[in-house]
């Protein structure tokens, strides 16, 4: 007897397996999870827990078909045009049934009103992998990414792991994925010698994390970019240059140094911008950020409020610091992890 909106309110805690299997409960069950308004699908959900074996080629098909079907399940029994979905989120394995999921979103986009798409493509083989196994990652993802034009050209949000592309092959994945406002790359390079060079209207986040990108990062072009990760890098030059950014606010940087890594100078890695936002991460290894005056930051760290320096060496105490506060004169919030945490 209860209404339909306090029975979605009980489906939409639910994750999408137990949502799914509501609707054999009764006819009126039945219809509510097509009124979902977030639907997410993870194939995590679906896998063994604790399982410690590594997954077989036989494994990634039966969880694939799993998502496969339950996205379908959920999906394709919808009303037309009724109800919103604010969010489709959804994880899955590269694989040859990608493109059955990619092609099964695409006719909910068109049919259906969808607000928000959002897909975390994972690999077989998740951290250890060798330079051949992203190479053939590569051109899988390729090969998908071709069949499923439509799809990608919709996705607000995606995440990317152990790709190895070609030269021609992110410029045309910056210029499909129109709508991209998140990327997310774990160990995605082109190759020896490679530059990623970045040009989108939409993108407003970009987090990096390893990845042969022996040149770097060429942020050239993208006007509401406000947040900018890395996560280890391996070039000998600086991680990323800056081209026009003028909302960049937020710059995380996590790396341990080694011997052939450069000294890094904020003010020009950070070039004219005016953040408001930095944190580094030195993982307690050496020290890859040289101290400048006041004169060469103020430009930078004008409009700098928030500080956070994780990991620093025990040998680099308050002085070490000290040229951060002086070229930041707005600094609200600073803290620094040593030992000791320093708040101003």
């Amino acid at each position: 007897m209860l209404p339909d909106d306090v029975l979605l309110n009980i489906v939409e805690r639910l994750d999408i397996a137990d949502a799914t299997r509501t609707t054999i409960l009764s006819s009126r069950w039945k219809q509510i999870p097509a009124m979902l308004s977030k639907v997410v699908i993870m194939v995590d959900s679906f896998e063994p827990k604790h399982t410690t074996s590594k997954l077989t080629s036989d494994d990634i098909i039966r969880f694939n078909t799993t998502v496969l079907d339950a996205t379908r399940s959920i999906l394709e029994r919808r009303s037309t045009n009724l109800y919103t979905i604010h969010l489709l989120r959804m994880q899955f394995y590269l694989g040859d049934e990608s493109i059955f999921i990619g092609q099964t979103v695409a006719n909910t986009i068109a049919t259906q009103k969808v607000a928000s798409v959002d897909f975390t493509i994972v690999t077989k083989v998740r951290r250890i992998c060798t330079s051949n196994d992203r190479l053939t990652y590569g051109r899988q993802f390729m090969s998908f990414f071709d069949s499923c034009p439509n799809t990608f050209g919709c996705l607000a949000r995606l995440r990317l792991e152990n790709l190895r592309l070609g030269e021609s092959d992110f410029p045309k994945i910056f210029s499909i994925c129109k709508q991209l406002e998140f990327l997310f790359l774990f160990e995605c390079d082109m190759g020896i010698n490679s530059l990623l060079e970045v040009e989108h209207p939409q993108l407003s986040e970009l987090v990096i994390s390893g990845g042969c990108l022996d040149r770097g990062v060429h942020l050239k072009w993208a006007p509401k970019l406000t947040l900018v990760k890395f996560n280890v890098f391996r070039t000998q030059d600086d991680p990323f240059c800056l081209g026009y950014v003028p909302l960049l606010q937020t710059v995380s940087i996590i790396n341990t140094g080694l011997s052939w890594h450069k000294m890094l100078k904020l003010s020009e890695l950070l070039g004219k911008t005016a953040i408001s936002n930095l944190h580094l991460n030195f993982k307690s290894e050496k020290i890859w950020v040289k101290p400048e005056g006041r004169r060469q930051l103020f430009p930078v760290f004008h409009k700098l409020r928030i500080v956070n320096l994780l990991n620093i060496s025990e040998e680099c105490d308050l002085t070490w610091t000290m040229f951060l506060l002086q070229g930041a004169p707005n600094l609200r919030n600073y803290a620094s992890w040593c030992g000791i945490i320093y708040v101003k």
